[in-house]
């Protein structure tokens, strides 16, 4: 065992990441096949049972009887929480691990992915205290609550963006809970145990072509009802699961807010600025290994790193060696 992690030693867990739409979930099942892996899903919006199509959540017939671990784990009235995310998805690990098989994490959500891979504390939770600072926020707007946090911790307001108005209240939640700037907690870019990170990334039109194909795809192959169906579930309740790009749209359908038309428009909008987003976020750690998405050798290039850093790996060498 790697000491203070709870994940036994092996070859580095690999880590398949980079904004949506740049074929992620390919590339892991690729890489699964030749190593021997399992999946362990770290995409926020894939937690939740029945949000598949606007998701794009693999079916399980396209899986490849290759196993997968954190999908369809939450119900879409519960919140996701990184603390239980970050248990479950080493748990998974260390499992994956233990029947002599590759962990192949995979996702978009980036806070995710590193509390899965990094050194990481999770800080406290208060409902009471989330819910006083959502109704403020609902009252003065983002941008105020976003120079509060500037005030209070210039570095988090440095690195959280103004338009993230959830990250921005955990911010001043966290602060409130502890006493300490929420700097003190952010992560910080070391593993817990040997990683691989693989990003992926496309030039910005080729991206922007398939986010809009993929979103034609979603409304075409039923979003609108599977978000009817999911309504019937309790949808509406769900802090988190309610406000999911296309699905807040189709509610806002079902609503008649929205002709499909424009929903289909602020989708495509929306989903592109959270590419956007995503980039921004990954783009900064140097322990990622960027890989053209649509070059014609991706899987090869892709093991290529996967060995180099198993002899790393095996050799005692750091990663950034």
């Amino acid at each position: 065992m790697t000491p203070g992690t709870g994940l036994p030693d092996g070859d580095p867990i690999v880590a398949v990441v980079g904004p949506t739409a740049t074929g992620k979930s390919d590339l892991a099942l690729d890489l699964a096949e030749r190593l021997g892996g399992e999946i362990v899903n770290a995409d926020a919006m894939q937690f939740y049972r029945g949000m598949d199509i606007g998701t794009a959540k693999l079916p399980v017939a396209e899986r490849r009887g290759i196993a997968h671990h954190q999908l369809d784990v939450l119900d879409v009235t519960e919140e996701a929480s990184v603390a239980g995310y970050q248990a479950a998805a080493r748990d998974d690990i260390a499992s994956i691990r233990g029947r002599g098989n590759r962990p192949i994490l995979i996702g978009g959500s980036g806070l995710y992915v590193r509390a899965a891979l990094d050194r990481l504390e999770i800080p406290p939770t208060d409902a009471r205290v989330r819910a006083r600072l959502e109704a403020e926020a609902e009252e003065v707007g983002g941008d105020a609550m976003h120079a509060r946090l500037l005030t209070l911790d210039p570095r988090a307001g440095g690195t959280i963006l103004p338009g993230n108005r959830r990250r921005v209240i955990r911010a001043l939640e966290v602060m409130e809970l502890t006493g300490r700037p929420f700097s003190a907690s952010m992560p910080t870019r070391e593993f817990v145990s040997p990683a691989v990170v693989l990003g992926l990334r496309l030039d910005r039109d080729a991206l922007v072509e398939r986010i809009d194909r993929r979103v034609r795809r979603m409304w075409e192959d039923g979003l609108r009802r599977e978000t009817e169906t999911l309504l019937a579930h309790g949808l509406r309740d769900g802090v988190t699961a309610s406000r999911a790009i296309g699905y807040s749209q189709a509610i806002a359908v079902v609503d008649g807010a929205l002709d499909e038309a424009a929903a289909r428009n602020d989708t495509a909008q929306a989903t592109r600025r959270y590419a956007r987003r995503q980039e921004s976020w990954f783009r900064p750690d140097h322990r990622i290994g960027w890989l053209d998405a649509a070059a014609p050798d991706l899987l090869h290039r892709a093991l290529a790193a996967v060995r180099e850093a198993d002899a790393r790996a095996r050799s005692g060498m750091p990663e950034n060696a």
